[in-house]
């Protein structure tokens, strides 16, 4: 017998947690865009900026932090 029989043959990836990668980049992005929207909107407009945009920049650091988790959840033990 050879090792072929033993692959997983689904396609799935082998590593735990790629939803928490998947998450942890997308609320980054979002909050990123709310920054740079808030910058737009101040600068274009005489108005201030709403409390959506505000509320939608947290996204960044919570990304920043699940990315973190990610890092330490997928990282291996050293023997």
């Amino acid at each position: 017998m050879t090792n072929e029989s033993n692959r997983n043959d689904t396609g799935a990836s082998n590593q735990p947690g790629k939803g928490l990668f998947y998450a942890a980049v997308v609320s980054f992005l979002i909050g990123i865009a709310a920054i740079v929207a808030i910058f737009f909107v101040h600068s274009l407009s005489e108005g201030d900026p709403g409390l959506v945009l505000y509320l939608l920049t947290l996204a960044c650091p919570l990304g920043f932090v699940l990315a973190i988790a990610y890092a330490l959840r997928s990282g291996r033990r050293s023997r």
